[in-house]
């Protein structure tokens, strides 16, 4: 197994936090692991993202030039990264936030509405979280219990009270992706 994966929103939407956690899990699974952030003005509003690569085998490059699967929280990071998708791979698409479709027919493109979500959770800045637990379903790249206790490992101090909220999030974004992705594979 080889997995490569862009996450990419704006900055403050929690990417670089997604893309570790999605890391984490990858090492807590015994695999090889590289996670490499955007740093700079992105931080600041712009599109943040990073990219995730977990492997069963040794990463010769860390390098993602087209990803396996990309999540993206806003319409910049769509229209920058869903054309670099390989065939056959994932999309994910916060639905709440991002209006326009990949307009690939050799993709599968996930519309989940992760902000809403999380919303209606009440921690608006779980919709990352909502994501991940999308990705994990469709692709099987880790799993959800794994991915839940890396979460609880990882929530900073500050954000402990959102635990419950964001392990909801996560199971939530779970089965929206299975069941999106199921229906997409008998379409």
């Amino acid at each position: 197994m080889h997995h490569e994966t862009i996450i990419s929103g704006f900055g403050g939407q929690g990417v670089l936090f997604a893309g570790q956690l999605l890391a984490y899990a990858g090492m807590a699974e015994g695999r090889q692991v590289t996670w490499i952030p955007s740093y700079g003005p992105e931080m600041r509003g712009g599109t943040a993202h990073c990219t995730v690569i977990i492997s069963d085998e040794e990463i010769g490059s860390p390098l993602v030039q087209h990803p396996t699967a990309a999540l993206v929280m806003n319409p910049p990071s769509l229209e920058k990264y869903a054309p670099l998708v390989k065939p056959h791979g994932v999309l994910i698409a916060d639905a709440t936030l991002i209006e326009q479709h990949a307009d690939r027919s050799d993709i599968c493109e996930l519309r989940i509405p992760a902000r809403a979500i999380a919303d209606e959770l009440g921690t608006p800045q779980s919709a990352n979280v909502v994501l991940l637990g999308a990705l994990a379903a469709a692709t099987g790249v880790v799993t959800l219990e794994t991915l839940g206790r890396v979460l609880a490992e990882h929530l900073s101090a500050r954000r402990r009270d959102t635990l419950d909220a964001n392990l909801t999030a996560l199971r939530r974004g779970a089965e929206l992706g299975r069941e999106t992705f199921e229906m997409s594979r008998e379409a």
